[in-house]
C-alpha cells in the first residue's frame, strides 16, 4: 500500500496532531520516509484550490480544512448542531454508552461508515467526551456525564441490556478485526 495513501488516512482519521515519529510507528516505517511524504502532502495539500490543509507546527502534524472555507463550515456545523438528533447520530451516541471507551475507527468498523462529523456534533452538544488512551495512538470516545445524567441513570453500565450489549459476540469480532488491520 502507498505510504503517502496511509498518512492521509491516519491525518484524517487523527483528530489530534501526531508527530511523524509516532506515524512512522504505527506504519512500521523509517521516520525518514515518513517526513518526506509529510512534505509531499503539504505540497499536495497546502494549495488555494484545496478544501484541506497539512499543518505542521514543531514534530506534529495535522489534517485540517482550509481556513477560507469557515464560514461555509460554521453554517455547516450550526445546521448540524440544531435541533433533535438524527438516526445516525442517536445510532453512534448508542454504540458510544455500550461499547465506550471506543476510537474512531473503532465506531467506524461496527456503524459501517465514517463518523468524523457526527462526532464532533456530539462533541460540542456534550454528550460524549473525548480522551487520550496511553494504548492507543488515537483519542477514545466515552459518553459524558451530561449524557448520562440526561438517561437517567448513575453510569453508562446501568443501561438496559448493558452486560449483554457490552461483550456482544458481534462486536467484539468487529474491534478484533480492527485490531489485526492496525497490528
Amino acid at each position: 500500500m502507498d505510504l503517502h495513501s496511509q498518512i492521509e488516512s491516519i491525518l484524517f482519521v487523527a483528530s489530534k496532531p501526531l508527530s511523524a515519529r509516532q506515524i512512522a510507528k504505527a506504519l512500521r516505517q523509517k521516520t525518514a520516509d515518513v517526513e518526506l511524504a509529510l512534505e509531499d502532502l503539504k505540497a499536495k495539500y497546502n494549495q488555494p484550490a484545496s478544501g484541506l490543509r497539512i499543518l505542521h507546527e514543531g514534530e506534529n502534524y495535522q489534517m485540517a480544512t482550509n481556513p477560507d472555507n469557515s464560514a461555509a463550515i460554521d453554517l455547516f456545523i450550526k445546521d448540524e448542531a440544531a435541533g433533535e438528533l438524527t438516526k445516525p447520530q442517536l445510532e453512534t451516541l448508542t454504540v458510544i454508552a455500550y461499547r465506550g471507551p471506543i476510537t474512531r475507527p473503532e465506531l467506524e468498523q461496527i456503524r459501517g461508515v465514517n463518523c468524523a462529523i457526527i462526532l464532533r456534533n456530539l462533541l460540542m452538544r456534550g454528550l460524549i467526551d473525548e480522551h487520550e488512551d496511553e494504548k492507543k495512538v488515537l483519542p477514545v470516545y466515552s459518553l459524558s456525564m451530561e449524557a448520562v445524567r440526561h438517561l437517567g441513570v448513575n453510569s453508562a453500565s446501568e443501561l438496559p441490556d448493558y452486560s449483554t450489549l457490552h461483550k456482544h459476540e458481534h462486536l467484539e469480532n468487529a474491534l478484533q478485526n480492527v485490531e489485526a488491520r492496525s497490528k
